[in-house]
């Protein structure tokens, strides 16, 4: 593919606003040096429309309230002159005044109205008096109005221009700042993700072993201080795995809640039956790694408690919401122990800041977890 040629000349070689000024002045000059008027008085108002016209396009760029001041007083003077000018000079000062008048942003378009209505009112009573031909008069009336509708036109897109341009960045800042404080939101979760694991696990770790040393001290009993010991490593295995999917999803790479199940289901040591129905779709990070820490401490447990029985994992995706459940034949006991992840307290917890809730107890002859976000 060839390269691509770049244009000769630029989009806009210069402001719309400035080129305009720039014609506005040529005429302006060209008028003052080929008027043929024999009465002072009219160069006199040429003069001030001249002189006001060169202060308005100086003014403009730092103080648009004196220049607009001055553009109006510029179509003032060539508009009492109409009547009695010798030639084309005023109604040509007055085109030029008018026009470039009526597409101002800084006045009001009450303003510009009554400016320009002025102006017309001066064109009609200053001919009638000089005793200029209706035809004319009329015609140098309507040439102003028409010259301000059109300039009150293209003021309006220069406002709807200008509006949308501040509208465009407030919402660029609108969205920088809802980024930042989703960004500083999400942070402070995964902080207390980490420290809920790390909390969690290394306090029940540290119980187990204050245990152990005491059995082993004390009692001289090997047995009991070994399960402890066994016990302490599958904490320490929860939490490892626990702080490594909050890192996960602080650095965005967490995967799709079916797959992070499906792997999970995977590593289980019992043959865990895993189905996934409805529609998937992308989920939060926090709903992601709430979820997954359900399963795993729901399967945990199971393995505790009904070691070697069915257990059953089943996500299903909702308009509405994203239900998990998991469930075993009931073994030893019909409650999930406190002392190993974080139990079912831990997980309520986990699952309300993800805007979840959590329901676990015996149901039909087999101990069932359940866990529903909405999304």
């Amino acid at each position: 593919m060839g390269k691509r040629e770049r244009p000769l000349l630029p989009d806009t070689i210069a402001p719309s606003w400035l080129v305009v000024q720039l014609l506005g002045t040529a005429a302006v000059v060209v008028v003052l040096l080929t008027a043929r008027e024999s009465s002072a008085w009219i160069w006199a108002a040429y003069g001030v429309c001249g002189a006001c016209w060169l202060g308005f396009v100086a003014a403009s760029p730092r103080f648009p309230r004196v220049a607009t001041v001055l553009l109006a007083v510029a179509s003032v003077a060539p508009s009492i002159a109409l009547g009695w000018a010798e030639d084309s000079s005023a109604i040509v000062l007055a085109v030029v005044t008018v026009s470039r008048f009526a597409t101002l942003t800084e006045p009001s378009v009450a303003a510009i109205l009554g400016v320009v209505g002025l102006d017309a009112s001066l064109a009609a009573v200053t001919g009638l008096v000089a005793g200029a031909s209706e035809p004319l008069v009329f015609g140098n009336v309507g040439v102003l109005l028409v010259l301000m509708l059109l300039g009150l036109n293209r003021r309006q897109y220069e406002v709807q221009a200008s509006q949308a341009a501040a509208l465009l960045e407030q919402t660029k800042l609108a969205q920088s700042e809802h980024a930042r404080a989703a960004a500083l939101d999400e942070r402070t979760r995964i902080a207390r993700e980490i420290h809920d694991v790390l909390a969690h696990s290394l306090g029940a770790l540290g119980i187990h072993l204050e245990v152990a040393e005491a059995l082993l001290a004390e009692k001289s009993d090997v047995d009991g201080a070994l399960g402890r010991i066994r016990l302490s490593r599958r904490l320490a295995a929860d939490g490892l795995a626990e702080a490594r999917d909050a890192v996960a999803a602080l650095r965005s790479d967490v995967p799709s809640l079916a797959e992070a199940l499906r792997l999970l289901a995977e590593a289980h040591h019992d043959e865990v039956s895993y189905e996934v129905s409805g529609e998937q779709r992308p989920l939060p990070s926090a709903q992601v790694v709430s979820l997954v820490g359900v399963a795993r401490e729901a399967l945990t447990n199971a393995a505790k408690h009904a070691s070697g029985r069915a257990v059953s994992l089943r996500l299903l995706f909702t308009p509405s919401e994203v239900r998990l459940r998991v469930w075993n034949e009931l073994g030893d006991t019909v409650r999930m122990e406190e002392s190993g992840g974080f139990g079912l307290t831990g997980m309520r917890e986990r699952l309300a800041l993800a805007g979840g809730t959590l329901t676990a107890g015996p149901d039909d002859g087999s101990w069932t977890v359940e866990a529903v976000v909405r999304a």
